[in-house]
């Protein structure tokens, strides 16, 4: 593999490093984790920031293609989405592994 791929490989992986990087995302994504499908409501509910705070957090997440949503009527169901982002990862450790061990 080139250096060229490695940085490439390091470069699609930023928005995921920046989403996971907050301990407020981390906390939603572990929230999510074990309750597997919530409203933004339901989110404040286990935290202590706003709702307005969870929607901006949630966004970042959904934009990272961490989670999900279902639309139910009004009602916005938030679920983890992870497979791809775990795959960016994989290709990411595969990639250090090959180039700089």
């Amino acid at each position: 593999m080139t250096a060229e791929v490695a940085i490439e490989s390091f470069r699609v992986c930023i928005p995921l490093f920046q989403a996971l990087g907050d301990v407020y995302r981390q906390d939603i994504i572990m929230l999510l984790a074990e309750k597997e499908r919530l409203t933004v409501n339901e989110i404040t509910d286990h935290s202590t920031l706003s709702r307005p705070a969870i929607s901006h957090h949630l966004k970042i997440l959904r934009q990272a293609n961490l989670v999900s949503i279902e639309q139910k009527g009004t009602q916005r169901i938030y679920s983890l989405s992870l497979e791809h982002s775990v795959d960016q990862l994989k290709k990411l450790i595969h990639v250090v592994e090959e180039n700089c061990f």
